[in-house]
C-alpha cells in the first residue's frame, strides 16, 4: 500500500542528522559497523550479546533526545530533508492518487499539488504544498513557496470538489508563499485572500494538517477548515523564527529564543486553541519511519472526518466561521484595586 520505501538500515535514514541527533548517529554507526564486521567486537560477551546492547542504548539515547526537546529543535524537525512531504503522504496515507493540473488562467504552479483520492473508502480532494528532495526538484517546486497560480490551482480543486460533494483535505508544508516580483505581479496577496474567503463559504467538510513547516499567508491560504489538525514534530506560524530574530533581536542567532517565546510547536498551539488535534508521529521523528507516519496521519484524519461528516452543510459553515473569528480573544487578569 505504501509508496514510501523504508531504508535497507537505519544508518542510511541518519546521514542528514541534525546536531541534537548526533549521539545517536555516533551509536547507529557503530552498531552498522559492528553488523558489517563481526570479528571487530571487543567486550568479553557474544556478538549477539553486544549488539543488544547497543541496540539498547540507542532507544534509551533516542527517548532521552526526543522527549526533551526544545522549540527551536522541533522547527528544525519540521525541515528535515528526509521528512515525507504531500506527495509521499498522497500515495501511503491515501490510496489511487490521482493528480489534476493547472489553474486555467495562467500555469500549472509545481509548488501546490493536489487530486482525487480515496481516504479508507471515502472518496475525496486532496491539495498540499510540495518541497523538493534535491537542487533540480526544489527549483521545479520553489521549494515548496507557491505563487498566485498555485492558490489559484487549490481554489479550483476546491470548487470541483463542492460541485461534486467531494470532502476536502490540504495538506501544508512550506516556508510561506512566494514573494518575489513576478508573484506580485499577478496578485499573490488577492489570490490569498480570495481562498480565505471562499474556503469559508464551501458546503463540504475541510481538514488541514500542517505536516512540516506552517508558515504565516502561504500556510492559511488552504489553511481555512474545520479542523485543522498539525503533526507532533511540525510548526505553524505568522513568521519563521530567524525572521522574528531578525526584526526583534536584530539578530537571526536569536532563532532559537525567538521559536520559544512565538508559541509554534504543536503542544503550544493545542493549548492556544488554534489546532483541533496533534497527529503523533514516530519516536524520532516522521522521517525516521514514514510509513507509521503516514498510517497515524490516516487514523486521525478519518476520525475527523467522520466527525465533521455528521455535520449538516449550514452547520458546518456557521461552526467553520465562528472558529476563525475566535482566534486572537484574550483575556488579562485584573488585580483588585487597594483598599483606601
Amino acid at each position: 500500500m505504501s509508496n514510501i520505501r523504508e531504508p535497507k538500515v537505519r544508518l542510511v535514514a541518519m546521514k542528514h542528522y541534525l546536531d541534537f541527533e548526533r549521539p545517536i548517529y555516533e551509536l547507529q554507526a557503530k552498531l552498522e559497523d559492528l553488523r558489517a564486521h563481526p570479528d571487530k567486537h571487543t567486550l568479553g560477551i557474544s556478538w549477539e550479546d553486544e549488539l543488544q546492547q547497543l541496540e539498547r542504548k540507542i532507544e534509551i539515547a533516542r527517548r532521552e533526545v526526543f522527549s526533551q526537546l526544545s522549540p527551536w529543535q522541533r522547527v528544525q524537525l519540521a525541515r528535515h530533508p528526509k521528512r515525507p512531504y504531500s506527495l509521499d503522504y498522497f500515495r501511503a496515507t491515501f490510496n489511487g492518487f490521482e493528480e489534476l493540473h493547472g489553474d486555467r488562467l495562467y500555469s500549472d504552479d509545481r509548488a501546490v499539488v493536489g487530486g482525487f483520492a480515496l481516504l479508507e473508502t471515502r472518496r475525496v480532494m486532496v491539495i498540499g504544498t510540495q518541497k523538493g528532495r534535491d537542487t533540480k526538484e526544489n527549483i521545479l517546486r520553489n521549494f515548496g513557496s507557491a505563487h498566485p497560480e498555485g492558490y489559484r490551482k487549490a481554489l479550483r480543486l476546491m470548487k470541483m470538489a463542492d460541485k461534486f460533494g467531494l470532502p476536502i483535505i490540504t495538506l501544508i508544508d512550506t516556508a510561506g508563499a512566494y514573494p518575489g516580483i513576478g508573484a506580485e505581479e499577478r496578485h499573490i496577496a488577492e489570490a490569498i485572500a480570495v481562498n480565505l474567503r471562499e474556503m469559508m463559504l464551501l458546503e463540504v467538510p475541510i481538514i488541514a494538517a500542517v505536516i512540516g513547516e506552517g508558515g504565516s499567508g502561504g500556510a492559511l491560504g488552504i489553511g481555512v477548515a474545520d479542523r485543522v489538525l498539525i503533526l507532533e514534530n511540525a510548526y505553524y506560524s505568522v513568521i519563521s523564527p530567524e525572521g522574528c530574530a531578525a526584526i526583534l533581536w536584530k539578530d537571526r542567532k536569536a532563532s532559537a529564543q525567538a521559536a520559544a517565546a512565538l508559541k509554534i510547536t504543536a503542544t503550544d498551539l493545542r493549548q492556544l486553541g488554534l489546532v483541533d488535534d496533534v497527529v503523533p508521529e514516530p519516536l524520532g521523528g516522521a522521517h525516521n519511519d514514514p510509513a507509521a507516519a503516514a498510517m497515524s496521519l490516516r487514523t486521525v484524519l478519518t476520525r475527523h472526518l467522520e466527525e465533521v461528516e455528521s455535520m449538516g452543510p449550514r452547520l458546518r459553515q456557521h461552526t467553520r466561521y465562528g472558529k476563525f473569528r475566535s482566534f486572537g480573544h484574550f483575556h488579562e487578569p485584573q488585580s483588585n484595586p487597594k483598599a483606601a
